[in-house]
């Protein structure tokens, strides 16, 4: 499963004029984005992905962040069909679905800062879109909740200017802030409801992960309709 080649060229069947501005939009976001922790560019897998070259090459085929990397272009694939079958033809009805699916890039795709994992004398790192995922992952298993973006910073705001003595990470092994934005249904009190979502974060940070979270902020963005949260997590 994969995204045209192309998409976007005008005459081309099931596309329509405009789709090449949101290849466009992507692969911009992928070339201004650091590597994978495997040294790969995330560019390079879109295009092995985007050519249906894949499974060609050993490297793609083998490393665990590729392979992350490629399960989230299929679920980027997945809500690119999904806002095509439903788009406007306007420009505002274009510009709403290229906010979408930017959003989606931007959430899922992007490796993001390393984070330290473990204690001050460890040298473990994790990459900024990982955690987060674990963190919306989480939350999302309380029932009627659906978490969307997600920033994780060192808790200190002087220790991303900090160098490690390797070159590499944050500059810092201390705890940091997760800021993690939800919509949920109307069953939930509002405090108890980011109460919840804070224990299951803090849960994933020390059971599954193995980070120092030293502040959880919950912003609540949106209420969901019946229909949005039937399927849910369990309490």
């Amino acid at each position: 499963m994969a995204l045209n080649a192309r998409p976007g060229r005008p005459g081309e069947p099931g596309e329509t004029p405009g789709h090449e501005q949101i290849h466009e939009q992507i692969h911009e976001q992928f070339h201004d984005e650091e590597p994978l922790p495997c040294g790969r560019e995330l560019s390079a897998v879109w295009e092995a992905w985007d050519a249906g070259e894949t499974a060609g090459d050993p490297h793609l085929t083998t490393c665990p962040h590729c392979a992350a990397a490629l399960a989230d272009l299929a679920a980027l694939d997945d809500a690119v069909r999904e806002a095509r079958a439903d788009e406007a033809p306007d420009p505002t009805g274009l510009a709403e679905l290229t906010g979408r699916v930017m959003d989606i890039v931007r959430l899922e795709l992007r490796p993001g800062r390393p984070l330290p994992l473990g204690g001050p004398e460890d040298d473990a790192w994790i990459v900024e879109a990982a955690a987060a995922r674990a963190f919306r992952a989480a939350a999302e298993t309380l029932p009627s909740v659906r978490a969307g973006s997600c920033r994780i910073t060192p808790l200190d705001p002087d220790a991303a200017r900090r160098p490690t003595a390797a070159g590499t990470g944050s500059g810092d092994r201390g705890p940091v802030r997760v800021r993690l934005e939800v919509a949920a249904g109307l069953r939930w009190p509002l405090p108890e409801l980011a109460e919840s979502v804070r224990e299951r974060v803090a849960e994933a940070a020390r059971e599954a992960i193995g980070i120092e979270v030293g502040r959880i902020d919950v912003v609540i963005v949106d209420v969901l309709a019946a229909a949005e949260h039937e399927e849910g997590g369990h309490r």
